[in-house]
């Protein structure tokens, strides 16, 4: 990797880690959100993507959740900071909040498959990177049918988003296998 494309990375992790600063994930042991940010990126890089969309993988969930966290982040933000290559990516996975969540869910099975390559690895680590977070620090709250239902939900997002790299289609089938089997020994 180029040291441009390294140092688009770099500040990247950065700012994500800065807005993310004092998030937790909402599992049980409420362990750092940017580590989950570190499994997406992992995933990415392992899938040897490009660095806009390792960037992309450390930035998806600012626009999100900045605004939850007293640290607003917009497109135009991220345009600014990173270039809009790696803003666009960003604007493909992320939620609009203001959207109830059941409707926010349907348009990510929905959009998935009409999504840019790179916005699908994103979306697709992002949900290898939430599987695994359900099996080693469930949700607290979640009763076991919510666990099953996001196993289902995340599912059909990964369906639209497959092709885009063996690594990542085989890192969540993983992730799904071991999940169903966790989820049929805890019923």
């Amino acid at each position: 990797m180029d040291a441009i494309s390294t140092d688009l990375i770099t500040r990247a992790e950065a700012f994500a880690r800065e807005v993310h600063a004092r998030q937790t994930r909402k599992g049980e042991a409420a362990e750092p959100y940017v580590t989950h940010l570190e499994t997406v990126v992992a995933l990415l890089r392992a899938a040897d993507m490009p660095a806009e969309t390792i960037a992309a993988g450390w930035l998806h969930d600012t626009i999100e959740d900045g605004h939850e966290h007293g640290y607003p982040v917009t497109l135009h933000d991220l345009a600014e900071r990173f270039g809009w290559p790696v803003a666009a990516i960003v604007a493909e996975v992320s939620d609009e909040k203001l959207i109830p969540k059941a409707l926010r869910k349907d348009l990510q099975v929905r959009h998935a498959p009409r999504a840019s390559a790179a916005a699908r690895a994103v979306k697709l680590a992002d949900k290898v990177s939430n599987l695994r977070a359900i099996l080693e620090s469930p949700p607290g709250g979640w009763d076991h049918g919510r666990k099953v239902e996001y196993f289902g939900w995340a599912a059909r997002v990964a369906a639209g988003c497959r092709g885009v790299s063996p690594v990542l289609d085989e890192a969540f089938d993983r992730a799904y296998r071991e999940g169903l089997r966790w989820l049929a020994e805890t019923a």
